[in-house]
């Protein structure tokens, strides 16, 4: 799949302009936004809004008005690290009232800057991050993959969106020591409260639902756990949320912590996205299914890099301008939205070649640099709001992609786009396979994931 999959995107596959890659500039005080507020625009052409204003601009940032906001955006690895510089860029002021009450949830760690983030944040670090703590979670989603696939070949179709989003949901539960009664339920408000928190209308709401019903849920087992009445798990992540102080010694309230476990399981369970992102890519490029089942772990790592640069996930980021700031000689006034333009770096043709084209070849020699490859932000994940499970995220993709590609099955006729005015963008059928085949395991084959 070359640029087709984004075909009526409204400019996307098109070589962007890009003059944020550290190159000086003269100074320039034309610092006011535009009369007309850009919202409607956005709505209308969600991924593609920003790359679009990239191609018709000749300096290093866009200027907007969004929300009746001065909107100023960058992209770049250096646009990375100065956005990330808390003494430029606050992140928690920037978060609007429908994506607290949908996506991260209201006191979450997201809504903290300086000493009480890092406090909360080395919680999440604690969990999402090192080697025993990936491998933990990898081992508990990929033996119920492997058991819910097992399943596959006696029913008539699947969809992989669905089936997915279902085995993260137990896979990760299981990890954290979550105890589940229905994991289906549970598995559709947790996919809610990701496909809803962007968008206005039915999603939405049902979104604002799930994290009700979610919150009320964990609220009450934390509850349980420090009654005694439900034992947490030693060394889980139930254990590790009970038990925090925040940066005041205090412990965190039920509802407080409900949101942050919310904020470990929730991630993980939009891998499901990448998931069928990945079923998408493997059914367009073949020989990339073909080289995937060759069970070659550098290659199985550079697919899940690729997956996570090529398809859409994250538009961008925001934070306010903390003080009046110059980048590449432009003004930033203090108060301004500053937008960093993920979905339009990860295919920006001055850092990727053919940035359009799918191709996990790019990273097999060349790892990414962190403040390149941004679909899930930037920056520092142990000093900034870089999300802490983005290890988890490529072990996870690592594991599946093989497993995946092993598979035999037919792909009926669907509607396979993906469409980037639609935020988060997804695969519209969610792509269904029929008459799943789960081929024997091949004599002495290398498989990097088992």
């Amino acid at each position: 799949m070359r640029r087709r999959a984004y075909r009526g995107c409204g400019g996307a596959g098109k070589r962007f302009p890009f003059r944020g890659d550290g190159h000086s500039a003269p100074m320039n005080d034309s610092s006011r936004p535009p009369v007309l507020d850009s919202s409607p625009a956005l709505l209308a052409k969600g991924y593609t809004w920003l790359p679009d204003r990239w191609r018709r601009t000749d300096g290093p940032v866009v200027r907007a008005r969004l929300m009746g906001q001065h909107t100023v955006a960058l992209r770049g690895p250096e646009a990375v690290r100065f956005f990330y510089d808390e003494r430029h860029v606050e992140r928690r002021s920037a978060l609007p009232e429908p994506v607290l009450s949908t996506l991260f949830g209201h006191d979450a760690v997201h809504t903290l800057d300086g000493p009480a983030h890092r406090v909360r944040k080395e919680m999440f670090l604690s969990l999402l991050t090192g080697a025993q703590a990936v491998a933990g979670l990898v081992e508990c989603v990929t033996a119920v993959w492997d058991e819910t696939v097992a399943s596959w070949p006696g029913r008539p179709s699947v969809v992989l969106f669905d089936e997915t989003s279902r085995i993260l949901t137990r896979g990760v539960c299981r990890w954290a020591g979550i105890p589940l009664v229905d994991d289906e339920e549970v598995a559709r408000d947790l996919v809610a409260l990701v496909d809803g928190f962007a968008t206005p209308g039915p999603r939405h709401w049902r979104a604002r639902r799930a994290r009700t019903r979610c919150e009320t849920w964990l609220a009450q087992l934390v509850e349980d756990v420090r009654a005694g009445t439900v034992t947490a798990p030693a060394g889980s992540a139930l254990e590790a949320v009970v038990l925090h102080r925040d940066l005041d010694g205090e412990f965190l309230g039920p509802r407080a912590a409900a949101v942050e476990l919310l904020n470990v399981v929730r991630p993980t369970v939009a891998v499901s996205w990448f998931v069928t992102y990945a079923g998408h890519a493997l059914h367009h490029r073949p020989g990339v299914r073909e080289r995937l089942r060759e069970g070659d772990p550098a290659y199985a790592a550079a697919f899940a890099h690729e997956l996570r640069r090529f398809y859409p996930f994250a538009p961008f980021v925001g934070g306010h301008a903390v003080t009046d700031l110059r980048w590449r000689g432009e003004l930033i006034p203090a108060g301004t939205l500053v937008l960093l333009d993920l979905f339009g770096q990860n295919h920006d043709p001055r850092l990727w070649d053919e940035p359009y084209v799918f191709d996990p070849r790019r990273f097999v020699e060349r790892p990414p640099h962190r403040d390149e490859l941004v679909p899930q932000g930037g920056g520092d994940p142990a000093a900034g709001h870089r999300c802490p499970g983005e290890d988890m995220t490529v072990a996870l993709l690592w594991a599946l992609g093989p497993r995946l590609a092993r598979l035999e099955y037919d792909v009926p006729g669907q509607d396979l786009r993906i469409p980037l005015n639609r935020l988060p963008a997804r695969v519209r059928s969610g792509f269904v396979m029929e008459s799943v085949r789960v081929p024997a395991p091949v004599p002495g084959a290398r498989n990097p994931v088992s």
